[in-house]
């Protein structure tokens, strides 16, 4: 494999150190590094898990990296670097099967990792077993996903290149599911409920798809999510679902289809708002606060963070409008101090 002249270096480097080095703590292997990387990929031969990965990025020549990883989630902001110069960052990744979405194809075996940007360069990278990391769980829909092909993203898909090294997204959000399908289905609420441990968060965002539950039974779907996370330690979060861009001519988005007021009459946000209430569960008000984004943005601003101008699409987003929203999402886990802040990416 052809390799920058700064990665073979690194990777010699890295060799020597790990064949001089005793032998690690608990029987641990010894990291996995570039040796299994080419210049815009790496594959790493892992069980499901969860992993840290520490990168090196940049060299002789001035360089813009992102890492991504997976099913198509962001793992790591573009960054860039001025010739000669190099930085490390590092961050957390959960590697399961199915990769993506629960319902969805197995993908590949091991841990997939993608270089991209402008001009990418990575000079080393390291890849061990996380310890005690926090882990944030998400329940939802397609809006939520990691959604398998471009142009479509789901805003969880964006969250983990916000997170720095420590904290792990295990995003089981799935296409078409609503309250009540994702509470039947044994892939979902069956596979993610024993995963849960004391401490992780769990957030939970389902509407669009309840379109013909009615208002009693949501409420209950919601209460058995709320109650089903307690019961394993865990912490519950209800989010309510980002807006559909559906504009009054008034430049507003005040009516149903836009705040999912569903078939039945039922103001769906309004009851994950009062589940939220009655059961003393953190909330992120979501529909408010991407009702108020993209009335700024108004009729052609917001376009872009939709799937108008690829699909006529006005309930999916794009990878800038899920990456939008993700940095939505981390603000208010900072706000409600929901992680320690020196695992969030701010900058």
């Amino acid at each position: 494999m052809r390799r920058f002249n700064i990665a073979l270096l690194a990777a010699v480097t890295l060799s020597t150190a790990l064949s001089a080095a005793p032998a690690q703590a608990h029987d641990r292997t010894p990291p996995l590094g570039i040796a299994d990387c080419t210049a815009t990929a790496c594959h790493f031969d892992v069980p499901p898990g969860t992993y840290d990965v520490t990168v090196r990025l940049g060299g002789e020549s001035a360089a813009s990296t992102a890492v991504t990883g997976e099913t198509r989630r962001s793992l790591l902001p573009e960054t860039a670097t001025a010739a000669g110069q190099t930085v490390t960052r590092s961050f957390t990744v959960n590697v399961r099967t199915p990769e993506g979405e629960p319902t969805g194809p197995d993908g590949t075996p091991g841990l997939d990792l993608t270089l991209s940007g402008t001009a990418p360069a990575l000079a080393d990278i390291r890849v061990t077993p996380a310890r005690h990391p926090h882990q944030v769980i998400l329940i939802g829909d397609s809006t939520v996903c990691d959604q398998p092909g471009d142009p479509y993203s789901g805003w969880g898909q964006q969250l983990p290149q916000f997170l720095r090294k420590g904290v792990s997204v295990a995003n089981y959000a799935d296409s078409g599911e609503s309250t009540v399908t994702y509470l039947e289905n044994p892939l979902l609420w069956g596979t993610v409920q024993p995963l849960i441990n004391p401490g992780d968060l769990v957030l939970v965002q389902l509407a669009h798809n309840d379109k013909t539950t009615d208002e009693a039974t949501y409420r209950a779907n919601l209460e058995t999510l709320v109650a089903g996370i307690r019961d394993m330690g865990g912490r519950p979060v209800l989010v309510t679902p980002i807006v559909r861009r559906w504009f009054n001519a008034d430049g507003t988005l005040n009516n149903d289809t836009a705040l999912l007021v569903n078939g039945l009459g039922v103001d769906l946000p309004g009851v994950v708002r009062s589940v939220a209430a009655a059961e003393g569960v953190t909330l992120i008000d979501l529909t408010a606060q991407t009702k108020a984004l993209v009335e700024s943005l108004g009729v052609e601003g917001s376009k872009a963070i939709y799937l108008y101008n690829e699909k006529k699409d006005n309930t999916h987003t794009s990878v800038h409008g899920a990456t939008v929203y993700a940095g939505l999402v981390r603000d208010a886990l900072v706000a409600r101090h929901l992680l320690p802040e020196d695992r969030v990416r701010v900058g």
